[in-house]
């Protein structure tokens, strides 16, 4: 018997003996998965991991560091640069429910093991000291999504293991001594999106690569690769090529008029049948009477001439002819139009560009100058206007308390202002920048400016701040007509990629989200650097502030108004779904984000900025703590879809069925996560009994509390696509407040 059949005999043991302890295991963790992170542990050596030991213990209740959970199902193992060393050993195919294996840039060496978990969907190894040849078990994880192995040692071909994984979206192998042509089945890769292959010495051509139609981003560059490109690939909007010895004359060939007819001297000459070597010349012909074929063959070359060569070169002599003459004009209407503007040319608003401005927008800044002008003339004159505003005189001009970008004071600008009693608050609010009329924003959105907020939020004060949030502050701003809005002031990483026409196609997008249960976008501010979006504000704060805060002036919320916010939440992220097109993934989903108005109606609040928060540009701040409890499993790997804000929102319930915080870091380690401690309690009528709020002091029905379980454990289920869509939610929440309007109705009679 040879030594794989002894491997396999060994594995079938082991797996036998792991089912037969799991039945004396009284852990919360599965016991193949407490097995094979103790396999794991063995095989990297014993490293310094909080919470990890040798043997037995409790990964998820213990919540060891690196180990995700669902419910008592190990789903993650994230250890990156965490310097870790030793192998990874052959138990990891005893993780019954993994999904995602991150142990990038470590010092990890030996092979990558064949006995990878079939669940898996997210493979995690650069950035290690893996040697050998990519496992061609590969073909057997179905479900795998993302596998990065670059920046490691590997050698050898590239395995044709790629026919049976159609969800393959992401493959880096970059950085490693791969060798050998690129396999056929990478053609089968159709959700394929990303590829990246460079600094290898892989050969032969990409052919196996051209029918991808999801492929977006292809670096092979530093290989072997050889022949001409395909079309297709060259259409790729990331396409990176260089250092490979490409066959360019055939690639891409350009279209080019036929040749003129070559002479028959200039054709070689025919074999001699003397067997004279082929490098000496025939004699040429003898010269005929009457025209020759040579002489046909002239007459053809210089008609070539005249219709090529000649007619390309009077077509470049009129080119230069006509820009010649257009820059003359050109230089023409500027200087006569410097003389025009002589004396203007420094205005407020970013409108000093020189000479390259366009004519128009500068006439237009002469106009706005002349009109200020007039006003700063009138006020003088009369003291007696019907409105006053506060406004810097340096927003007319360049003083030093211009807004300073690079101040660190959170909104804060200069509070050495002077009282003008000027009517401007017309002008400002109206006054839209060029680049917002360019975009066709809707005419009732309306532009603030930086000087109105300032006044109407008394310069950002903390007297008018309201909270802090993943994207920045947001303060209460009480306009003169005694209209109450909220201004959001993004932090400078929110929009640091974010370029002045993509904000205002943000704010068209936001401005377009209607609904009752939405809060509602009224205007924005573009001004000196900065991005403001001002909402609709609502009085009765957060449900997160309801729940949680310590406040004398908190208002309990009652078991009735607990489902009644369940379902007003529920209806707006229903409309973002499925009503709006494109469907709108609402992504920061959480109790903070829900706003509450005299009579308690939910209006959430961040929807359609998204954009924003995916762009990775938004840092780690310690208000994202707070989130941690609300992202859905497959947010650990990347993903997130509107599936995931059916689990955010399921986990908003579990917070106003409890009134525990989504994660609080102050209760024992097993109760930190609410989610991971409640949702196996969810079917126990006497836990779920222990776990509601002690604020309601059992003022709700039991059969109510039963079924909003119920609707909870649907939406937090693990795996997305087993999450009911919205609507059905609502319907389900409908349905149980109906019931309870029918039971205290027949109680009453």
């Amino acid at each position: 018997m040879d030594y794989l059949s002894w491997k396999t005999i060994a594995r079938v043991f082991i797996g036998f003996m792991v089912i037969f302890a799991s039945s004396y295991s009284d852990g919360f963790t599965d016991p193949r998965d407490v097995f094979a992170v103790n396999s794991l542990y063995a095989s990297l050596g014993y490293p310094l991991l909080p919470g990890w030991v040798p043997n037995g213990g409790d990964p998820c209740l213990e919540a060891w560091q690196g180990i995700e959970c669902v419910n008592s199902n190990i789903t993650g193992l994230i250890l990156n640069g965490a310097n870790l060393g030793g192998v990874l050993g052959d138990n990891l195919g005893f993780f019954s429910s993994i999904m995602i294996i991150n142990l990038s840039n470590n010092r990890i060496g030996g092979g990558i093991p064949s006995s990878l978990p079939l669940t898996i969907r997210n493979l995690f190894l650069s950035g290690n000291q893996f040697v050998g040849s990519i496992p061609s078990s590969l073909s057997t994880l179905g479900q795998l999504t993302d596998v990065s192995l670059n920046s490691n040692l590997l050698t050898g071909d590239i395995p044709d293991a790629f026919q049976t994984l159609p969800s393959l979206i992401n493959m880096d192998l970059s950085d490693n001594n791969l060798t050998g042509q690129l396999p056929p089945s990478l053609g089968n890769l159709s959700a394929m999106a990303s590829l990246h292959m460079q600094n290898n010495k892989l050969v032969g051509v990409l052919n196996v690569l051209q029918d991808l139609p999801a492929l977006i981003d292809l670096n092979i560059e530093n290989n072997l690769f050889s022949g001409p490109i395909p079309e297709r690939l060259l259409t790729i909007p990331n396409f990176k090529k260089d250092g490979n010895p490409f066959n360019t004359t055939v690639m891409d060939p350009p279209i080019l008029p036929p040749p003129p007819a070559a002479s028959v001297s200039d054709l070689p000459p025919p074999p001699a049948s003397s067997g004279a070597p082929p490098s000496r010349k025939a004699p040429p012909p003898p010269v005929a009477k009457g025209p020759s074929s040579s002489a046909r063959s002239g007459s053809a070359e210089a008609k070539g001439f005249w219709t090529t060569k000649k007619v390309v070169f009077i077509g470049v002599v009129a080119l230069f002819v006509i820009i010649a003459l257009g820059l003359a004009v050109f230089m023409l209407c500027c200087n006569t139009k410097k003389h025009k503007s002589d004396g203007i040319s420094k205005m407020p608003g970013g409108y000093n560009k020189g000479t390259t401005e366009k004519p128009m927008i500068r006439e237009n800044a002469v106009e706005q100058k002349n009109v200020i002008d007039k006003v700063n003339k009138e006020a003088a004159e009369h003291s007696k206007n019907e409105h006053k505003i506060n406004i810097k005189t340096g927003g007319m001009s360049n003083q030093k308390d211009d807004v300073d970008m690079g101040s660190k004071r959170t909104g804060m600008i200069s509070t050495n202002r002077e009282e003008h009693e000027i009517d401007m608050l017309g002008m400002d609010m109206n006054r839209i920048p060029p680049v917002a009329k360019s975009l066709n924003l809707p005419p009732s959105v309306r532009s603030f400016t930086i000087a109105s907020l300032q006044q109407y939020t008394n310069s950002f004060s903390q007297e008018s701040f309201i909270g802090q949030g993943m994207l920045g502050s947001v303060y209460r701003a009480e306009l003169p007509d005694g209209k109450v809005l909220a201004v959001k002031k993004f932090n400078s990483e929110a929009l640091i990629h974010h370029k002045d026409d993509q904000f205002f196609q943000l704010v068209s997008s936001v401005y377009k989200l209607r609904h009752a249960n939405v809060v509602e976008l009224v205007g924005y501010c573009a001004e000196h650097g900065q991005k403001l979006l001002i909402y609709d504000y609502c009085s009765n704060g957060t449900v997160y502030d309801a729940l949680h805060s310590d406040s004398e002036n908190n208002k309990r919320l009652s078991w009735n108004a607990r489902v009644r916010i369940s379902l007003g939440a529920a209806r707006a992220l229903e409309y973002l779904h499925e009503v709006c097109q494109p469907p709108v993934v609402h992504r920061n989903f959480k109790s903070a984000n829900i706003l509450l108005d005299d009579e308690i109606s939910v209006h959430v609040s961040d929807c359609g900025l998204a954009p924003l928060l995916s762009s990775g540009s938004v840092s780690q701040l310690p208000e994202q703590l707070s989130t941690k409890g609300y992202n859905a499993p497959e947010f650990e790997w990347g993903t997130y879809t509107h599936q995931s804000d059916v689990f955010s929102f399921g986990v908003v319930m579990l917070e106003l069925l409890t009134g525990r915080k989504a994660y609080d870091r102050l209760r024992p380690r097993g109760e930190q996560f609410l989610a991971r401690w409640a949702i196996p309690q969810l079917h126990d009528f006497d836990a779920l009994s222990k776990m509601v709020d002690p604020s309601l002091v059992g003022a709700y029905p039991a059969k109510s509390l039963s079924r909003y379980a119920d609707i909870i454990s649907l939406c937090v289920q693990a795996e997305p696509e087993f999450r009911p869509p919205m609507s059905e939610i609502v319907q389900n929440l409908v349905h149980l407040i109906q019931r309870e309007s029918l039971n205290k109705k027949s109680y009453e009679d």
